[in-house]
């Protein structure tokens, strides 16, 4: 083997692990827009903003995630020098807790915060489903009042009007763990470590029923589901009338929300616990009601379960409800792009004493996607910076002059680096989504003046000039102007398409 060889094999391959993602302009701008506007709602709540670490010790972090069977539980874990076990967050929440606990005597309570930030699950990745992935939380510490969750609700439902989503396009969804955890308790599946993995995997079935329909439910609370693939889901194995008495909570009805609790409730009668959880649905429902959120906004859903497992009251789901194509071509629902709930044994994990709390979040890039969709975001819009050519070697000063001059001006601008030509350097301009092109050569020195080419109003395309004799066919897209105007003139061509 020659040494070009054995340096060919000594290469990195470049490639990314799988479940994570490159981003790019126009992705990260339509981020940008969607936590700007997020961020607007949530301070009209009253919530200021906070960041936290993306690592935190496993202990304080603690083990929450619905994963039972994989050997790292769902997060990524590593020793530091001195031997402590690190992770990387695996929401936003968790390490919320560690922060309040850890200021828990110079915070205001009842407190609120929101934050935005990456979060990562080592989990199986899919379609839709990465391993690192961008969070919007809103939380409050140190209240129990359902008022606070009604208000999460609320939040929710206004965010996404104000990106644009009409009623029809969007419902929130709310149930409660107290009411499930009753369900549960009645058919023998008690909370305690000997039922977690029956109770996980019935909780897992009643999740899926938007997707297999109470056929499919039915199938993985009894001995098992194989979908069209072939692959076979054990089933929590439960005896018929448990199944029964399941599917019949999951079918309950109302046409309203306080008639919907009324119905969960007939079906888990006898369970304490369930009454107590019904009794913080009607709550939420009067506050709801009071602030004008009818059932084209927030509904009661016995079907809503999330699954981190520190939720101990209601729940609640942001679903998109407008179709869009399967990987096989057919309609299905958009669903979640969010939810949340109330976790009031959290902080006590660290100091002892109840503190109460209820949150929600946000999955940007789902929720983005969703936008991009519905065409309320597009990264297409995404403007890149002007760019001013360079035609004339040794007038490198000058241009560098005009581009420092955009820039204080407030224009985002560039100068071209690179060594090619003209047309290479349209092509440049083309890619990097330049709103305008600024031309400088020896006849516009000469008159003291410089031509801006508008690339939004252009109707050729940058490939296909070769010289100055083909940029003269493109007049309609482009002005000389006086050089002293630069500045203004090209403001008032962005403003023209709204950029900026």
């Amino acid at each position: 083997m020659n040494d070009q060889a054995s340096r060919s094999l000594d290469r990195p391959k470049a490639r990314l692990p799988r479940g994570f993602l490159d981003s790019t302009g126009g992705v990260l701008a339509v981020h940008d827009r969607l936590i700007g506007k997020l961020s607007e709602v949530y301070s009209s709540y009253g919530f200021e903003r906070v960041t936290t670490p993306s690592i935190e010790f496993a202990d304080a972090l603690g083990k929450f995630l619905p994963d039972q069977d994989r050997p790292h539980e769902g997060v990524f874990s590593f020793q530091d020098d001195d031997g402590q076990w690190l992770v990387l967050r695996y929401d936003l929440t968790a390490p919320l807790a560690r922060y309040v606990a850890e200021n828990y005597d110079t915070l205001a309570f009842p407190y609120r915060r929101f934050q935005t930030g990456l979060v990562f699950r080592d989990e199986k990745p899919g379609p839709g489903r990465f391993r690192e992935f961008v969070q919007f939380d809103a939380d409050t510490v140190g209240t129990a009042s359902m008022a606070a969750d009604a208000e999460f609700c609320m939040l929710v439902a206004d965010s996404l009007e104000a990106l644009g989503l009409a009623r029809g396009d969007y419902v929130v969804k709310v149930n409660n763990r107290k009411v499930l955890n009753g369900m549960l308790e009645l058919i023998g599946v008690p909370e305690g470590q000997e039922g977690d993995a029956t109770r996980l995997t019935v909780l897992r079935a009643m999740d899926k029923l938007d997707r297999l329909g109470i056929k499919g439910v039915a199938q993985l609370l009894g001995s098992g589901r194989k979908d069209e693939s072939g692959d076979f889901t054990k089933g929590a194995g439960l005896p018929a009338k448990d199944i029964d008495r399941v599917l019949g909570f999951l079918d309950a009805k109302g046409d309203s929300r306080a008639a919907m609790c009324a119905s969960m409730m007939e079906k888990v009668k006898g369970s304490a616990i369930a009454e107590q959880g019904a009794a913080e649905l009607f709550e939420i429902d009067a506050a709801l009601t009071a602030a004008g959120f009818g059932l084209d906004r927030v509904r009661f859903d016995p079907a809503v379960i999330r699954g981190l497992g520190y939720y101990t009251g209601p729940v609640f789901e942001a679903e998109l409800t407008f179709e869009i194509k399967g990987d096989d071509g057919r309609p299905i629902r958009y669903g979640s792009v969010g939810g949340g709930g109330r976790y009031d044994n959290l902080v006590e994990r660290f100091l002892g004493k109840k503190v109460p709390a209820t949150g929600v979040s946000i999955g940007v890039s789902r929720l983005a996607a969703a936008l991009e969709m519905r065409g309320l975001l597009s990264a297409k819009a995404h403007a890149g910076p002007v760019v001013v050519l360079v035609l004339d070697r040794d007038q490198l000063t000058r241009y560098q002059g005009m581009v420092s001059e955009l820039r204080s001006a407030g224009v985002r601008a560039e100068l071209y680096l690179g060594q090619s030509g003209m047309r290479a350097q349209l092509k440049y301009a083309d890619r990097r989504s330049a709103p305008i092109v600024v031309i400088e050569g020896g006849d516009e020195r000469a008159k003291g003046e410089v031509t801006l080419k508008d690339m939004a109003l252009g109707a050729e395309l940058s490939s296909e000039i070769k010289d100055r004799a083909e940029w003269a066919k493109g007049a309609a897209s482009q002005v000389s102007v006086k050089r002293e105007e630069l500045a203004p003139r090209v403001r008032e061509i962005l403003a023209r398409h709204r950029i900026y």
